[in-house]
């Protein structure tokens, strides 16, 4: 675990923390690029749990006492640096004191990762990192099994996705879907139901909806603006919506998961009493 303090910001190693912009994020996301940025101790500690190795970390001076534990299984550098040189370096404040460059794991074909899951959520084509996370949170403290992510949802391991979630998006099983009605007939090959939560004439009531709701159920949720693309509504076994008031027509696409996913929570019917 080589202890490395940062005087040159052009120094061999640390291109991947290089002023983090969004541009800087996709290329890391990318397959070529294999990589993801951890941010906060608590957050790499729950990547490294999760099996992912880290490449390097960043590491305000005052916070390698705690990164030093979670580095020194790992033969990889640790760059230490004060707030101002590190700032320099990635066009931001180290607020949560550490990063850590992550290699991505490779993504669990789609029938694999949902063969024994009885909830699981579809994210199509969100753009908000910050509800993609919010969302992960929601799943993983609400018991569903899994995410699957259409082709032009927003990145659940760009670095405030991660953060957002605290976590969770390293813990929860997700991976990415191809376009319907493929994704369709890969649910629906599985026994998912299909519920499309969206504003639809005709639409059921989440309460009644759920007052039956299916074993095996695959909640789709929509992009921010536009809400879901006609070819999710056409998919769907179901258009479920949440009764509202006030005039009120909608959620944030991430409260409504919360909302939705507590009331499909698969329930555990209660053994009969004992004969007396």
């Amino acid at each position: 675990m080589p202890v490395i303090r940062v005087s040159d910001l052009t120094a061999p190693g640390l291109d991947d923390y290089a002023r983090l912009t969004d541009v800087v994020l996709r290329r890391l996301s990318e397959p070529a690029g294999g990589l993801y940025i951890a941010e906060s101790s608590k957050v790499i500690q729950r990547a490294i749990a999760a099996g992912h190795r880290p490449r390097s970390f960043l590491v305000l001076e005052k916070w390698l006492p705690e990164v030093e534990h979670l580095a020194e299984q790992f033969d990889v550098p640790v760059f230490v640096g004060d707030d101002d040189v590190l700032s320099s370096l990635t066009g931001f404040s180290l607020h949560r004191g550490a990063l850590a460059s992550m290699h991505r794991p490779a993504l669990v074909p789609v029938d694999e990762l949902i063969a024994d899951a009885r909830r699981v959520v579809v994210l199509e084509d969100l753009a908000d990192h910050t509800n993609v996370g919010a969302i992960f949170r929601a799943v993983a403290g609400l018991g569903a099994d899994a995410v699957l992510i259409t082709p032009r949802c927003a990145d659940p391991f760009y670095r405030r996705s991660v953060r957002v979630s605290m976590g969770a998006v390293l813990q929860v099983p997700w991976t990415r879907l191809p376009e319907w009605p493929e994704a369709r007939q890969m649910l629906s090959a599985r026994g998912f139901h299909i519920a499309a939560l969206a504003l639809e004439d005709g639409a059921v009531p989440l309460d009644e909806f759920s007052a039956a709701a299916p074993e095996r159920l695959a909640i789709v949720m929509g992009s921010e603006g536009d809400g879901l693309s006609r070819a999710a509504i056409a998919a769907a076994d179901t258009v479920v919506t949440i009764p509202m008031s006030r005039g009120v027509d909608s959620l944030n696409v991430a409260a409504a998961s919360a909302v939705a996913l507590w009331e499909l929570r698969p329930r555990r019917t209660s053994a009969p009493p004992a004969a007396s």
